[in-house]
């Protein structure tokens, strides 16, 4: 029988105490196989108590669960029952291991914002806001939960004892819409974005299919609700798409900012010529980057940059920012394979002669990064995410008009990629291949860059014009 193991492992009570050195809890470690378990009381009896079932069982020979840690008999019942704080964990930690850092995070903000809908009672809830936090930084992060500070983890215990249990959604037919408004809405109640709504319905969904395997529910019941999603209208907003001589003084700006600014340059170059992502830029190598050859002046004899000569970025991997407390490395970033590309697969995106030029100067001044990267921090580290960001922001400053600074123009480094692709579209280049450059599907390409084709709706009604005159 798969799930079950006799190989556990009791540990002694641990005492728990705050700043003062006052005892705030008592807590009871197990281990199955290689899986540590911990559990947490408010006086010793009840400790103890726990402690004893669990030696009795372990020294019966009894087979314990690996999905729940527990003697599997505590789990013979018609239908097990468990808090839906219990449940939410549970299904973050069976998801934790094979889950990128983002998503991750994902996972807990959608858990997060459902969770309210589950309190059983307010009496003695902690700040809404506060409480908030402790789920998403503590309860819904396998890496952290057990390291939460004493005033995080009574707030934990609050939602442990005092949460509906997940068979709830069985006998209540309301409380799974008041799950699903909860996931899907914003504190003050209203509708969250449309890729949100989409992204916490499909993550909510997946729990409650959990549920189900656990045999906590007989169904899923989000799929039998009437629901209707909002419609995914995301689209490029023309107003952030700078224009050439916009982006050349943006990234003047940026090359003058100490200490940083001179080799973030080639960082935002890159966006704005070939349509990386922030987090390809961050990870590109050496190796990853092929220009053209110089040429010698025969007259000078010195070498010199040919004349429009293309050059090739060749991207197998990103780095995505996700936080050092959602990845397994503890680093910031966490290497991934690039964005709607399976684990091997490379983007190919040629370099123009502007970027060409940019990157060479880049490469004869600086020295390759950590594991060869091109771009890194001041202490040689890993490159921050704030300090991309303060140097954009500080380049609107100085380079924009205080209307477009209050405008949405660049307002991140991510429009910059946005005005390349916008470019490449309006410059004629056929729309599967800069699908293929930019990373893209064409559907997805044509409908998110809907309003920044310009100029195509005169062509089409001069050849309307033509047709009618015939």
């Amino acid at each position: 029988m798969k799930d079950i193991t006799y190989n556990v492992r009791v540990y002694a009570i641990e005492t728990r105490k705050n700043a003062a050195g006052k005892v705030t809890s008592y807590r009871v470690a197990w281990q199955t196989t290689t899986k540590t378990w911990k559990r947490s009381f408010k006086n010793a009896a009840q400790a103890d108590t726990f402690r004893g079932s669990l030696l009795t069982a372990a020294r019966s020979g009894e087979a314990f669960s690996t999905l729940t840690g527990e003697p599997v008999s505590w789990g013979r019942t018609d239908r097990p029952e468990m808090s839906w704080y219990d449940f939410a964990c549970k299904f973050a930690d069976m998801k934790w291991k094979n889950a990128a850092a983002k998503y991750r995070q994902d996972i807990a903000r959608a858990l997060t914002a459902a969770t309210p809908a589950m309190y059983a009672t307010t009496r003695g809830k902690p700040d809404d806001r506060a409480l908030r936090s402790a789920m998403h930084r503590w309860g819904f992060n396998t890496k952290q939960r057990q390291e939460a500070s004493d005033e995080t983890g009574a707030m934990l215990r609050w939602l442990a004892d005092n949460t509906k249990p997940v068979s709830a959604l069985i006998d209540d037919a309301g409380l799974i819409r008041d799950l699903l408004e909860s996931a899907t809405s914003l504190l003050d109640g209203t509708r969250a974005a449309p890729s949100t709504v989409r992204k916490h319905r499909m993550l909510l969904s997946n729990a409650l299919d959990y549920a189900v395997e656990l045999k906590l529910l007989p169904a899923n019941p989000i799929k039998t609700l009437k629901w209707k999603p909002p419609a995914n209208a995301y689209e490029v907003d023309r107003r952030s798409v700078v224009n050439h001589a916009q982006a050349k003084a943006l990234l003047a700006a940026v090359a003058v900012q100490k200490p940083s600014g001179e080799r973030l340059t080639a960082f935002f170059a890159l966006m704005y010529y070939a349509a990386l992502r922030p987090e390809e830029a961050v990870n590109l190598r050496r190796d990853n980057v092929t220009l053209p050859p110089l040429h010698k002046n025969t007259e000078t004899g010195q070498m010199e940059e040919p004349a429009n000569a293309w050059g090739e970025l060749h991207l197998l991997k990103a780095a995505p920012y996700a936080g050092r407390d959602w990845t397994d490395s503890g680093q910031a970033r966490e290497e991934r394979a690039l964005k709607h590309r399976a684990v091997g697969h490379s983007r190919t995106v040629p370099i123009p002669p502007p970027l060409v030029r940019i990157l060479r100067t880049h490469l004869t001044t600086f020295d390759k990064g950590p594991h060869g990267r091109l771009f890194y921090g001041v202490k040689v580290g890993e490159l921050p995410f704030i300090t991309y960001r303060r140097a954009w922001k500080a380049a609107r400053k100085a380079a924009l008009t205080d209307k477009e600074i209050a405008s949405p123009l660049a307002a991140r480094p991510y429009d910059l990629r946005h005005a390349c692709v916008s470019m490449w579209l309006n410059a004629g280049v056929p729309a599967p291949q800069v699908a293929e450059w930019a990373g893209h599907s064409v559907d997805v390409l044509l409908r998110i860059y809907v309003k920044c084709i310009v100029g195509q709706d005169e062509a089409a009604k001069r050849r309307i014009a033509v047709a009618l005159a015939e």
